[in-house]
């Protein structure tokens, strides 16, 4: 997308209530604005843990579902997969998409493609308004469902056994349901999710760290375990209809042949995660419920990690969580949670999307109390984990950070610069909307 097609955007209603044109005010605004960003496509880094372990996550994550059903059968396509886009689809939706196919031909080695509009596929992509998904699933932000192709279809036949993913045995169709008045970052994120799921997966794991089906949203994009686990899911000697024990005896020779690094690297098998923790976890994530509600359920998820024993990335994001909840309440406690949470996230590269997150507040507390070596330590460290993941809010915020340092050490150019940096991604990964209101509050700032 270009400047100009962000500012025909910006005027057409983000500046405005839609009663009247935009000011002249407004307007000027909006032609300050860079170009949006976006990222390259390029192919995630494999996965950096042991077969054995993958093994065992393939399984739960094709024979169980969220809730805990046990699935008899694998299911997944047995011939090529088309894909097609219905309703209406933003500007960025299909470059996204063809970038995430791309990838699932050359990482997962699918044969998958995109059809032309009115194409009957199987697998139909809807881009509807926000509100009428949550109508049907409110606390959804986007959704997959077998046997269908539109939201009408589902609509109709939500509450019939073809639907329920309990009784799936086959993949013949699926309908894709997104919001197309969302940031391009949040579509993007619910193309990866959602299609991987429509293609393999059926859940959802906290205890993996390298796994876009993780409802920590810590990854937006899929990763290269996900890439295997799709490759896998495909390979020749599984097919629809094998039991759990059919594809347990197959997985080794698979995994061995796909991942031949991971025969080398010790197993290390994390415990199950309890549906109490992620109870608690939803809960002090939510839109909902009072500020209060999901402090205790913040300190939940910290408590439950502690009781169990564990060292691992969810003992981290009860941490993080917390400070999340309480950093305007109480900064230096919340300080303290961010950096607890470092504690438990070592330094491999599966957890370095959780580190970025905590390294950005971190990074601002550090500002704050102008300590702007160890900001920019902090920040220099995010980036790359930002970049690699795809994250362009967080880039957005540590272009933020570092235009602060560059002020704070007198370097008015470079501040300057990287402002208009940080304003391209959070066009991308807030949205025009929340990107315009936040400069028009910077400027509003400025004001004497």
């Amino acid at each position: 997308m270009t400047g100009l097609a962000v500012l025909l955007a910006l005027v057409a209603g983000a500046c405005s209530d839609g009663a009247s044109p935009p000011s002249r005010a407004s307007a000027s605004l909006t032609m300050d604005l860079p170009p949006i960003r976006t990222f390259p496509t390029r192919a995630a880094l494999p996965p950096q843990r042991s077969n054995a372990d993958m093994a065992r996550d393939f399984l739960d994550l094709h024979f169980r579902l969220e809730g805990g059903t046990e699935m008899p059968v694998l299911t997944r396509f047995e011939t090529p997969v088309g894909v097609t886009i219905t309703g209406s689809p933003t500007a960025t939706l299909r470059p996204d998409l063809e970038a995430l196919l791309s990838r699932l031909r050359n990482e997962a080695g699918l044969d998958i493609r995109r059809l032309p509009t009115g194409t009957p596929a199987a697998i139909t992509i809807e881009a509807v308004n926000r509100s009428r998904i949550q109508r049907l699933l409110p606390q959804a932000a986007c959704f997959v469902v077998a046997n269908v192709s539109s939201l009408d279809e589902y609509r109709r036949t939500r509450r019939q056994p073809q639907t329920n993913w309990k009784n799936l045995r086959s993949r013949t169709r699926l309908a894709i349901f997104v919001p197309n008045d969302v940031s391009p970052q949040e579509l993007r994120d619910c193309l990866h999710e959602e299609l991987a799921q429509a293609l393999g997966p059926l859940n959802d794991l906290y205890r993996l760290p390298d796994f876009v089906f993780n409802d920590d949203n810590v990854h937006t994009v899929l990763t290269g375990f996900d890439m295997l686990m799709l490759r896998a899911t495909y390979d020749p000697a599984l097919k629809t209809g094998m039991t759990r024990a059919e594809v347990a005896a197959r997985l080794p020779a698979i995994l061995a042949r796909l991942n031949p690094a991971g025969q080398r690297r010790a197993s290390a098998p994390l415990p199950e995660t309890p549906r109490s923790w992620g109870l608690a976890v939803e809960t002090a994530l939510g839109g909902y419920g009072s500020g209060a509600m999901r402090i205790r359920a913040a300190h939940e998820a910290a408590r439950i990690a502690r009781d169990l024993g564990w060292r691992d990335h969810r003992r981290a994001f009860g941490h993080f969580l917390i400070g999340r909840a309480i950093q305007d309440s109480d900064p230096t406690e919340a300080e303290a949670h961010f950096r607890s949470a470092l504690t438990f996230l070592g330094s491999g590269p599966d957890t370095a999307g959780h580190r970025a997150l905590v390294q950005s507040r971190l990074a601002s507390f550090a500002l704050r109390q102008g300590k702007l070596k160890e900001a920019d330590r902090l920040i220099a460290k995010a980036l790359p984990a930002a970049t690699a993941g795809q994250n362009a809010a967080l880039m957005s915020t540590l272009l933020v950070l570092k235009a602060h340092l560059a002020e704070a050490r007198g370097q008015k150019r470079a501040a300057s610069s990287l402002r208009s940096e940080s304003l391209g991604w959070a066009l991308y990964g807030n949205g025009v909307e929340a990107t315009v209101k936040t400069r028009l509050r910077e400027v509003a700032a400025a004001r004497p």
